[in-house]
């Protein structure tokens, strides 16, 4: 376990250890088994309404190119369409929130950092405000992007940092348990 007493311009430095990517990934297991939960819980009542609607309408016939000539056929295309992007920005908003508002909170962690005693602070180890959580759910994007090297860089970086916390100049570390 390596301690550094290097947050950045910090009248009296105080010893930090960087967490590393293992509990970050734990942390993050932990996460999306609770935002997965209620994400199914918000989504199900629209799952329950395209259920309800397909029962309704009877036998589709998918074989009969007119049926999609059919203003019916059309609306229920559109409407499962709307029902699928909807679906996607709740469970995009939904994390985005999440993890925003929690990062942001006096906590400086999401449910599963608090669980392994981690938080996110920026380079002077202060909270981060939510505009920053913000940049850094959304920097998440980058760091997948290319075969998920951007989160696995937190294993081999000097402070474990992901590409995601160099973009928004931020730390996640162990915290005192003082």
């Amino acid at each position: 376990m390596e301690q550094e007493t290097t947050i950045q311009q910090t009248q009296n430095p105080q010893p930090v250890e960087y967490a590393g990517f293992w509990r970050r990934f734990v942390a993050y297991i932990i996460d999306s088994l609770i935002v997965g939960f209620v994400q199914q819980i918000l989504i199900l009542p629209f799952l329950g309404i395209i259920g309800i609607s397909f029962a309704s309408i009877g036998a589709w016939d998918f074989d009969d190119p007119a049926y999609f000539d059919e203003p019916e056929g059309f609306a229920w295309i559109v409407a499962i369409i709307g029902a699928y992007f909807t679906i996607i920005v709740l469970s995009v908003v939904l994390q985005w929130l999440y993890f925003s508002l929690m990062e942001s909170s006096k906590y400086q962690g999401t449910l599963g950092k608090i669980a392994l005693n981690i938080k996110v602070t920026n380079y002077r180890g202060e909270r981060i405000s939510f505009l920053k959580a913000t940049g850094r759910y959304f920097s998440k994007i980058i760091s997948g992007l290319i075969f998920l090297i951007g989160y696995i860089m937190a294993g081999f970086t000097e402070k474990k940092q992901a590409l995601h916390d160099m973009i928004a100049e931020t730390y996640v570390i162990k915290k005192d348990l003082n």
